[in-house]
């Protein structure tokens, strides 16, 4: 008999990982997913000739599948409860804002877009932000914070 873990024994980390740090890495993966598609489909057009500038349309889609790596990279580190991981997905979170209320003073179907994504950004903000966030993670407090404290 082998002592090693089989593919479906759950991980420690994951067996241990609260909701909220899963569904924290869950809008991570989502924003990151959304980057890298919306980057992907700006270089497929670009490519084929179907916007107006195609080194522009270019350049914004390697732009976004390299921003996409951001929240991606930072969602599996939350899952993996690594305390890095809290600093990206804040980036994420906070970067996600603007471009919400970007979309939010559009017209069109771009409004419920920013309503979605406002939606999620500040879901995400509060989850990373949350105390217990924080503490999963073993990010400590200050400079003369104990762990038990």
């Amino acid at each position: 008999m082998s002592t090693q873990a089989t593919p479906s024994t759950p991980s420690p980390a994951a067996a241990e990982r609260p909701v909220r740090i899963t569904v924290l890495a869950g809008v991570n993966a989502l924003e990151g997913l959304a980057l890298a598609l919306g980057g992907v489909y700006m270089l497929v057009m670009g490519l084929l000739g179907k916007l107006e500038s195609t080194q522009q349309a270019e350049t914004v889609g390697i732009t976004l599948v390299a921003l996409g790596a951001i929240p991606l990279i930072a969602a599996r580190g939350l899952l993996l409860l690594r305390s890095w991981s809290r600093g990206p997905a804040l980036i994420t979170q906070i970067m996600a804002l603007p471009v919400a209320w970007t979309l939010l003073r559009s017209q069109g179907a771009l409004i419920p877009t920013g309503i979605v994504l406002a939606a999620v950004a500040v879901t995400g903000l509060v989850l990373v932000l949350n105390p217990a966030t924080t503490r999963i993670l073993g990010i400590r407090r200050g400079p003369g914070a104990t762990p038990g404290a």
